[in-house]
């Protein structure tokens, strides 16, 4: 089902903020609540919406370190790249990763108590991974843009 103005509109205020009420998205949609109530629903049951959570202050939960890491595969087998996609899946510091083109197989995103903990992740975890041939990590210095709604 293609998506209308509304329907953008209603996926853009839950972007921006998914604990609107139902009352406070139909006032902003001029819709009753239980219109706008029931779009959110069939977005939801369609998948345009994948799911809710809370962003959390990586500092207040003691996180003080995020870094991304560029891997670099030693060999490209299928069952390499399923062990690492494993370990990406199965490491809580590891947030986000990507599979990329160029020099670089996957990028990883990872927040760390410390550089201590940063180093532990390269050294113990990566490096020693038989299908890892090199990584190369960047610390983040500064956030200058959170991670925004998607363009709609």
């Amino acid at each position: 089902m293609a998506l209308d103005a509304a329907d953008l509109s209603l996926l853009a205020m839950l972007q921006r903020d998914s604990a609107k009420t139902a009352q406070e998205l139909g006032d902003a949609l001029n819709m009753s609540a239980s219109q706008a109530g029931r779009r959110k629903q069939r977005l939801e049951a369609e998948g345009y919406i994948a799911g809710y959570r809370a962003f959390l202050s990586p500092e207040k939960v003691g996180l003080s370190v995020q870094g991304f890491i560029q891997v670099v595969m030693a060999t490209h087998t299928e069952k390499n790249a399923r062990d690492f996609v494993q370990l990406t899946r199965t490491r809580p510091e590891i947030v986000g990763a990507w599979t990329l083109t160029g020099e670089a197989d996957y990028l990883l995103r990872v927040y760390c108590r410390d550089l201590a903990a940063l180093n532990l992740l390269v050294q113990q975890v990566l490096l020693p991974h038989p299908a890892v041939s090199r990584v190369q990590s960047q610390i983040v210095m500064e956030r200058i843009k959170p991670d925004a709604p998607l363009p709609l």
